[in-house]
């Protein structure tokens, strides 16, 4: 079964409880596990993430991606060797880690359309068991929250601009 198998599971994921705190933004972070980090994490240091408890920091604008628990011990996005889309500001902006979707591909498909699939697009293939958002995205739960939180923000902000066909 894969982290994103249903609509249910995908729901009770966003859900899950935020535990400790980042020491650097103060927000509260989410379980990630191990593996998730040492997927992510450049080749020079993984053997500082084989042991310990590591949580996901959600805030936008904290350096800090990961953070073990009860320590002192954080892992910054220039210590990862993928982008975090939640916390880049600049293209490209990954949403889906499984199937490369990018911020610009939702933008561009909103503003030459007025509408995009690719949420259910993804859906779809979620569906299929093909997504891996447990080791793929840097959050280690599924990526299509916040895809649908970007597709609104973009419809909002193309809206807004009068750039809507």
């Amino acid at each position: 079964m894969t982290c994103c198998a249903t609509d249910t599971l995908i729901a009770e994921r966003s859900l899950e409880p935020m535990v400790e705190s980042c020491a650097t933004c103060k927000d509260e972070g989410r379980p990630v596990s191990r593996k998730t980090v040492l997927l992510m994490l450049n080749p020079h240091l993984l053997e500082q993430a084989l042991t310990g408890a590591f949580c996901f920091c959600q805030a936008r604008d904290c350096p800090v991606v990961y953070f073990e628990e009860n320590s002192n011990r954080v892992f910054t996005k220039d210590d990862l060797r993928t982008i975090v889309g939640l916390k880049a500001k600049t293209d490209p902006i990954p949403l889906c880690y499984c199937f490369g979707f990018e911020e610009s591909h939702v933008r561009d498909e909103i503003f030459r359309t007025g509408n995009t699939t690719i949420p259910e697009r993804i859906s779809r293939l979620i569906r299929e068991g093909l997504c891996a958002c447990e080791t793929r995205n840097p959050s280690g739960a599924c990526c299509l929250g916040e895809v649908n939180r970007a597709v609104k923000r973009l419809r909002e902000q193309i809206h807004e601009s009068g750039k809507v066909r």
